[in-house]
């Protein structure tokens, strides 16, 4: 079965009609409803098994308030409900791991490499995106726990550049063994695609930051 990770997007969540409150308390408790399978938030959709906090829009203090909420947020969700809430992830900002001691991290593979090399990474399992083969190899040789691999199909965040297809996203998955997940364009009507593929899941930002009559 493939695992749904969530990507998030403060811009994409103020576009839509799911905003109740456009300030970042208001996207945190949107986040953090959308980690614990809220289904006000979820619409119908599939709860996420990850949230990726991946906000390029925020500057760093932002982001690491933000994060910082949504993880309290979720930690101290009444545990008498049923579920499991999704892993959530920070991107980029080292610092919202160290803050909050959650031991994951997603970084772009260069920074990836440069933490390496200045062994600051320490304890934590960290994830990175992919965009070849070659780079796929790297990113396991180097330790990472897991890949994005994208873009696979035709989205409006990579306007004007073509994606890489199916057949890519199956050359990376023959050429690691840590998990691979697509992203990029990836919605209800595509899924089975992926689903005829190794990969171990998908992520998704459109379909869990907008509610409107397309991602219902």
């Amino acid at each position: 079965m493939l695992r749904h990770i969530a990507v998030s997007n403060w811009e994409l969540y103020c576009s839509g009609d799911q905003a109740e409150n456009k300030n970042l308390e208001g996207y945190a408790d949107f986040l953090a409803g959308l980690a614990l399978g809220d289904h006000k938030r979820l619409h119908g959709k599939e709860k996420p098994d990850v949230l990726l906090v991946r906000e390029k829009q925020l500057s760093q203090s932002q982001y690491l308030q933000l994060f910082a909420s949504v993880w309290k947020k979720v930690k101290t969700y009444d545990q008498k409900k049923e579920g499991k809430a999704a892993l959530l992830i920070p991107h980029t900002f080292l610092e919202a791991a160290w803050q909050t001691g959650c031991g994951w991290l997603h970084l772009p593979l260069p920074v990836f490499e440069k933490y390496q090399e200045q062994n600051i990474l320490s304890g934590l399992q960290v994830g990175t995106s992919v965009h070849s083969v070659e780079e796929a190899r790297e990113a396991q040789k180097r330790g990472a726990a897991y890949i994005l691999a994208g873009h696979i199909f035709s989205t409006q965040c990579k306007q004007g550049v073509s994606p890489r297809g199916l057949e890519f996203l199956e050359q990376v998955c023959a050429s690691v063994t840590i998990p691979v997940y697509a992203i990029g364009g990836i919605h209800r009507d595509n899924l089975p695609l992926i689903q005829r593929t190794k990969a171990a899941g998908v992520c998704q930002m459109s379909e869990y930051m907008l509610h409107n009559e397309n991602n219902k």
